[in-house]
């Protein structure tokens, strides 16, 4: 399937060609949804900004349609950020959520995306569709081509035991996607990331996939059972890090100790300039308490040019072309 890029996409890559050609090694950035601090999350536009930005890796939640398509879309339901209640108003469920597993890929493509939080991009002002991840991988792919980079990729499998009891097993056919492009080694720029622990497992016993996989982490009383060294011993048995909530590092800052013990990357989430936490004064000091202070080896953004700005200035883990 070819991505086909509007020249707002352009646009945003060639205004940040000075930041294009920085190379981090470690810690990471993470264009948490793309650059959606700014543009409509999970669209080609938040994506490729999120490029332009210097982002390190660029995350795709990515989700099945009923004609088993991946699309990127944060909830496996479609009217928080769409236009879906005005254009199928009677394909709700019983619960009064759309499900994107109800739509196929030429619906959902019908579809217009908007802002999700009121205080950002203004709503009607321009126009995003909702993106397969094949576009998400191929624009990717054509920047590193074009700008010489090596930008990986990070997509979430958003609740696979919801998509089977719907009839769309996940694990298969997004491997055979990765597959496709290139994705099927450890060394390659990308990351698998899931809450769900038995999805994580399947992927290493029953399709022995070697791709790196981070187990995602809440604050449920479940799964901070799993921030314990117990825990974390065992996710090190078929996951390579962890996501926390940044919250869950806070409070216990030996988890990112504990965690490299286990060999684990630490990766939280999510850090925002429009949402800093009112203990510090200003984002960087924030960023600079959790890259300098706990050492966690990369990070979820909204804001990828000032993570990566603040990394570039500061020095910290930095390799410079």
């Amino acid at each position: 399937m070819k991505a086909k890029y509007g020249i707002g996409i352009l646009i945003a890559v060639a205004a940040m060609t000075h930041v294009a050609m920085a190379t981090t090694v470690r810690p990471i950035v993470i264009a948490h949804r793309g650059a959606s601090g700014y543009l409509p999350e999970h669209t080609l536009e938040a994506y490729a900004l999120a490029y332009a930005m210097g982002a390190d890796y660029i995350e795709q939640d990515v989700v099945l349609t009923k004609d088993k398509h991946f699309v990127c879309s944060h909830d496996i339901h479609l009217e928080s950020t769409t236009d879906v209640e005005q254009q199928f108003p009677d394909r709700k469920r019983k619960d009064g959520r759309w499900y994107a597993a109800d739509f196929t890929l030429a619906e959902i493509k019908q579809l217009n995306v908007h802002e999700r939080l009121s205080n950002r991009f203004p709503v009607g002002k321009a126009q995003f569709r909702v993106p397969t991840f094949e576009e998400a991988i191929e624009l990717v792919q054509g920047l590193n081509k074009t700008t010489g980079r090596t930008v990986g990729i990070y997509p979430e499998l958003k609740a696979p035991l919801f998509h089977k009891k719907q009839g769309l097993p996940m694990e298969e056919a997004f491997l055979e996607v990765l597959s496709r492009y290139g994705y099927t080694k450890a060394t390659d720029p990308i990351f698998v990331q899931c809450f769900e622990m038995p999805t994580l497992k399947k992927l290493r016993s029953e399709f022995h996939s070697s791709l790196r996989t981070i187990q995602l982490l809440s604050d449920s009383p479940i799964q901070a059972r799993m921030m314990t060294q117990e825990g974390l011993e065992k996710i090190a048995k078929y996951a390579n890090g962890i996501g926390p909530n940044k919250v869950s590092v806070e409070t216990n800052p030996d988890l990112v100790t504990w965690a490299h013990q286990y060999g684990l990357e630490v990766h939280p989430y999510t850090f925002r300039r429009d949402a800093v936490p009112k203990k510090y004064h200003q984002f960087d000091e924030e960023l600079a308490q959790f890259f300098t202070t706990y050492k966690v080896d990369g990070l979820f953004t909204d804001f990828a040019d000032l993570a990566a700005n603040f990394l570039r200035t500061q020095d910290v883990g930095l390799a410079k072309k």
